[in-house]
């Protein structure tokens, strides 16, 4: 899905961001079982879980009422007293865990914010054009009728209302925020839709609201005091100061029937905790299966990125993201395409689970394909669909609104670079501006073959990848200023003598505006035949004449 993004504009014509090489990621996770517990295990997570949950609850509701004058001081007061009726640790768990919750509230509030601003700009601007005045491919035209033109005048006043009670918030700070979630919030008023009991619903949004977590120490044993794993997979647990009698050992901590082993990353966790570094640990229950879980997370170096021009010497592959698959191409450190494009489907219907899983295995696919390729990076577009989602700008065009909307982008970039850095690939986001229509333009139809079909999405991989190498997109550049010989030197990009199409007319520009004048001024035209016997062409038949006789 190209030609969409931020960058500046220059009339009708945005300019394109530099490219760049994507940084590796800083931390890892792995979850796994735990199998095998007993009632009294279960009725003990469930204890510590709704204790601490329900102190992670009053701790949230003081941070959001602290607004703008939340600092050190309010955080240490905070957590003073929770360490009463916990323990230290726990009490840095849980006010680190509450701050991190306020941080992303703020940074969804400017987001809400943004895509206000967006929403009243396109109703202000589409208010102001006569009715049935047609639109441009970037900007929607009036409305159809003067009912619709109403009904958009009204909610514009509702936007600017919403804009103005958003607006003030952030300005005091007044963030709010759902333990559990507010989606899950609202399932309860549509039990019958969610296919669940009011009891079922209830136990799920419990355990949702539960705090089973426990941050990493370096330096102490197996690298956490709450939540302790050894390296035989035993789990203990230190219970809070009020749960203390359930505790099944000494100094008050309580040991699972269960045992883990971590089959991805298991040694590198094992290395971990063996040398007492820090590893964070949360517990959590899946209420569908009725399994509880432990994840296990750690941060690692910064994985280096390496040079841009090192990631294009190898060559590149560039994919088009879509709503259904990958478009990939393979193309050399010239830019020029090389074999057949190729495309990795996946289905992004059905649960969340079944969308991530449709993700991983096409990314594992295009990974395994770019080892096999040789190359060092993949070329992937910097999408931002913020202020395309809105339906003040798509209008009727409901379909096309909820395609952009399921499009997980953010969470594709963060994936592919994670899983890409441990086949020790680079990932180079470019551009997205224009990849579709200018690789539709000057790629589609040179490639395609009577056994090769090429779509819009195949060549906007093209462009894509030409792009992350540093070329212009286009297969060939104006000739030299001056004249077409060497004076003033040779063309910077030029099509091979057998590449299809090269004789044709030069398609238009595209450093320039859509529509603009051209760089020179001057027409483009066919190249002429030639008048030269040495370069006649080939369906001339030459015929010679009989020696004339003389006598």
């Amino acid at each position: 899905m190209s030609g969409l993004g931020g960058g500046d504009v220059v009339g009708d014509f945005r300019g394109l961001a530099a490219s760049f090489v994507v940084p590796g990621p800083c931390g890892v996770a792995v979850r796994d079982r735990l199998k095998h517990l007993t009632p009294q295990d279960e009725r003990v997570l469930r204890a510590v879980g709704a204790h601490q949950g329900a102190l992670a609850s009053g701790d949230l509701k003081v941070r959001c009422a602290d607004g703008l004058e939340h600092g050190a001081e309010t955080w240490a007061a905070r957590k003073r007293e929770l360490t009463g009726v916990s323990s230290s640790r726990i009490a840095g768990a849980i006010t680190k865990a509450t701050h991190d919750q306020g941080a992303l509230a703020r940074r969804c509030q400017a987001a809400h914010i943004r895509n206000l601003d967006a929403g009243i700009r396109t109703l202000r601007h589409r208010l102001s054009l006569p009715l049935w005045e047609p639109g441009t491919k970037r900007t929607a035209g009036g409305y159809r009728s003067k009912g619709e033109w109403f009904r958009k005048s009204r909610r514009l006043a509702a936007l600017e209302d919403r804009h103005t009670a958003a607006v003030a918030d952030w300005q005091a700070g007044q963030v709010r925020v759902v333990r559990g979630g507010k989606r899950l919030l609202n399932t309860r008023h549509h039990l019958i839709q969610a296919q669940l009991t009011e009891d079922e619903w209830r136990q799920r949004w419990e355990a949702e609201r539960w705090f089973i977590a426990a941050d990493g120490e370096s330096g102490k044993r197996f690298g956490n005091e709450t939540i302790r794993v050894t390296p035989d997979g035993e789990v203990s647990v230190k219970l809070p100061a009020p749960l203390a009698d359930l505790a099944n050992t000494k100094h008050g901590r309580y040991i699972l029937t269960a045992r883990i082993g971590f089959a991805h990353r298991g040694a590198e966790w094992a290395d971990r905790i063996e040398a007492n570094r820090a590893v964070a640990y949360r517990i959590h229950l899946n209420t569908d299966r009725g399994r509880w879980y432990l994840t296990a997370s750690w941060q690692r170096p910064a994985v280096q990125t390496i040079p841009l021009g090192t990631a294009r010497a190898r060559g590149m592959i560039g994919v088009d993201t879509n709503a259904d698959h990958f478009a990939a191409y393979l193309l050399d450190r010239h830019g020029n395409p090389i074999g057949e494009p190729h495309r990795f489907g996946y289905d992004l219907s059905g649960t969340a689970g079944h969308r991530d899983a449709q993700i991983r295995h096409a990314l594992t696919r295009l990974i395994n394909w770019a080892g096999r390729a040789g190359v060092a990076a993949i070329g992937i577009e910097d999408l931002d669909f913020t202020p395309e989602k809105t339906r003040e700008k798509h209008g009727r065009r409901k379909r096309f609104r909820q395609l952009i909307s399921g499009m997980p982008t953010g969470k594709v970039k963060a994936r592919l670079v994670s899983m890409a850095a441990e086949q020790g690939l680079a990932i180079v986001a470019v551009d997205p501006a224009y990849t579709s229509l200018w690789g539709a333009q000057h790629w589609q139809k040179p490639l395609a073959t009577p056994r090769r079909k090429m779509s819009r999405h195949d060549a906007a991989g093209i462009a894509i990848g030409r792009r992350a190498l540093g070329h212009p997109v286009r297969r060939r550049t104006a000739p030299p200023p001056h004249d077409q010989s060497d004076r003033a030197g040779h063309r910077t990009v030029q099509a091979g003598p057998g590449a299809r199409g090269r004789e044709g007319t030069r398609p238009p520009t595209t450093d320039r505006p859509p529509g603009g004048p051209s760089p020179s001024g001057k027409r483009k035209r066919e190249p002429s035949a030639s008048k030269t016997a040495r370069d006649a062409p080939s369906t001339q038949q030459w015929v010679q004449d009989s020696l004339t006789h003389t006598g």
